[in-house]
């Protein structure tokens, strides 16, 4: 699979990532052995940068990511998780808690030190604290060698300057902000990214569901008008004989500025499809149609965490 350099970082990142959160049953039950399944599935295509977090789940999927890495060589795969958010409505970016996060990690994942650590959904409270607070302590950690590179993730685009004015990071993650309807992440933030230096990673090509033929998560919060015209999009692909799944896909990893795309599914056949479409052309007439659909309600999206992070 093809790969791209994280920043100034040094590693080399596949274009497509393997996203750990429907390891924890974030979408629909999962199991053991389905699990199981798509870890290797990912490894196997090549999706050997794998993202998760303590909140996906609540811990679930840490506890079976690091079940499904037991006797792989470390060096097979990049290791990103985060830190910071552990419930819908918990978050802790203390110092201490920090350094706990850091360790019960690694203890579920089984491994003695983390590639990437990143603050989780930092829009949700007073973002000084992650600049004052939050990333020196994982400096500190990182000092220690359990963590190699630190950053935060996050909606709103506002987060990614507010913070890289005041203090540096190796790497940053957006979701749903790179698809085939929004777009804000590569013309507002990517060209701010690139003159820091700081890796880009896109997560959510799918945009929760919003760019596939699955049934929606109930706590979608995209505008009808988004869910209507995405609705037309599909059927438009499916006339031609394609998935807008695909077609969603292609467009997200193809942009060369963005290091490594970010999908998660437990499914390992869907997992070996993905890696299938990313290898063949996109069909660019057809990217046109879908494109002009979604111009009436382009980058329109939602408030996420507090007012002022917006």
């Amino acid at each position: 699979m093809q790969k791209r350099l994280l920043g100034q970082t040094g590693l080399e990142l596949p274009i497509l990532g393997f996203g750990a959160s429907s390891l924890g049953q974030e979408f629909r039950p999962v199991g053991l052995d389905e699990a199981l399944a798509a870890v290797h599935a990912a490894l196997d295509c090549g999706l050997n940068f794998i993202d998760t977090s303590p909140f996906y789940g609540r811990g679930m999927s840490e506890v079976l990511l690091g079940v499904a890495l037991r006797g792989i060589p470390r060096d097979n795969y990049v290791l990103c998780t985060k830190l910071g958010r552990y419930d819908l409505e918990h978050f802790d970016f203390s110092a201490k808690r920090v350094k706990e996060s850091v360790d019960v990690s690694l203890h579920r994942l089984g491994t003695t030190h983390l590639d990437i650590v990143l603050c989780h959904d930092i829009e949700f409270v007073p973002m000084q604290q992650i600049v004052e607070e939050t990333l020196p302590a994982l400096r500190e950690i990182q000092k220690q060698g359990k963590v190699r590179f630190i950053g935060f993730s996050g909606y709103p685009q506002k987060i990614f300057p507010f913070i890289l004015d005041q203090t540096p990071v190796d790497c940053v993650l957006s979701y749903n902000q790179y698809t085939l309807q929004n777009t804000r992440f590569t013309e507002e933030t990517i060209p701010y990214l690139k003159s820091h230096g700081v890796g880009a990673i896109n997560a959510g090509p799918f945009s929760a569901r919003l760019l596939t033929h699955a049934p929606l998560p109930s706590w979608l919060k995209e505008p009808e008008a988004v869910k209507a015209a995405a609705r037309q999009a599909a059927a438009v692909c499916a006339e031609r004989g394609t998935d807008i799944a695909k077609l969603a896909l292609q467009f997200s990893v193809a942009h060369p500025d963005i290091t490594s795309t970010i999908a998660g599914s437990a499914n390992p056949q869907n997992i070996r499809k993905w890696a299938r479409w990313i290898e063949e052309p996109m069909d660019l007439d057809l990217l046109g149609r879908v494109q002009a659909i979604f111009a009436p309600v382009k980058n329109l999206g939602h408030t996420e965490g507090l007012p002022e992070n917006n």
